[in-house]
């Protein structure tokens, strides 16, 4: 488990963190969110031991950071957002190197070949490291933060430049080793997090504004239900908002489109905790209208993002 309280890192006059607190605890794959310069890679750099804190206490099973320093760095693998790989080695070289490193010795070879199998390199050991994408070069880094078995991975931007196919490879990577390890997980990609991790923290100006689960957050910071409607309809756009408009729990219509053809769309702000999309079907059918689409607007987690860190 990991356990931080009152946390706080100070550069100068600058608070990077300020007097945040939270819990990891084992087995969780745990999202942390926020701007740039919110103080996301300070924390994480606490965590792995890479820096000291200004204030607080952190411990990671039950070892204090700054007490049993090395103790705490054989128990994390982490992955800063650029991958410490020196790029004139070749893959195996490196991972044998990184290997030796942690004292691996008798386990050395089972290990390298885990990490190979798990981080799909078995194409490039022979491959200097300078040559490789971007995206392998993650998965480099992402088998040098494993290949010693930690209980815990941090993993900064783990995704960070690379394109739409490798996001979902190293995605669908992560979710597999947070079935084995506790994870926490830092990225701009917010369905990334959504699809991703059991639990979100959002940090702003060096402090913890938000701390749930998705769905948790979503029905905290849902202001009401919204629904997306299409529809075609010979009415016209103030006779159809008014005819909607009776309906209990509906209490804005916005206009989103119309065109020639009497097709209109519509998105629809109803009472939180109401679900009214029963209710407009049969008055649709009432009118005679034909229904086109009709979905319920989830609140996302980028909504939420940009709700609680805007200025």
């Amino acid at each position: 488990m990991i356990s931080v309280e009152n946390l706080s890192k100070f550069f100068g006059s600058v608070k990077a963190v300020n007097g945040i607190s939270f819990e990891v605890p084992n087995g969780e794959i745990l999202g942390f969110l926020g701007p740039n310069g919110a103080g996301k890679t300070t924390t994480m750099r606490i965590l792995a031991c890479y820096i000291a804190p200004t204030e607080g206490d952190v411990k990671i099973d039950g070892l204090d950071i700054l007490e049993d320093n090395l103790e705490i760095r054989r128990k994390i693998g982490y992955l800063p957002e650029n991958a410490p790989v020196y790029r004139d080695m070749n893959v195996i070289d490196y991972l044998s190197w990184v290997a030796d490193l942690r004292n691996l010795t008798d386990k050395k070879n089972m290990r390298m070949k885990k990490m190979v199998d798990i981080c799909g390199l078995g194409d490039v050991l022979s491959q200097s490291i300078e040559t490789l994408s971007k995206g392998y070069r993650q998965r480099v880094g992402l088998a040098q933060a494993m290949i010693h078995d930690p209980e815990i991975l941090i993993l900064d931007e783990p995704t960070s430049g690379l394109d739409p196919n490798q996001i979902v490879e190293i995605r669908n990577l992560i979710r597999e080793i947070g079935k084995e390890k506790t994870i926490l997980l830092s990225t701009h990609i917010l369905p990334e997090v959504q699809a991703t991790c059991n639990r979100v923290l959002i940090i702003d100006k060096g402090k913890l504004v938000a701390d749930g689960t998705p769905q948790e957050l979503q029905e905290s910071f849902e202001g009401g239900v919204r629904i997306h409607l299409e529809l075609q309809a010979s009415e016209a756009a103030e006779d159809i908002e008014k005819i909607l408009s009776q309906i209990d729990a509906i209490k804005e219509i916005h206009l989103k489109a119309n065109t020639e053809d009497n097709l209109y769309q519509l998105e629809i702000f109803c009472n939180k905790n109401t679900d009214p999309r029963s209710e407009i079907f049969h008055l649709i059918v009432k009118q005679n209208w034909i229904l086109l689409e009709m979905r319920r607007i989830e609140t996302s987690l980028e909504d939420i993002f940009h709700q609680i860190t805007k200025s």
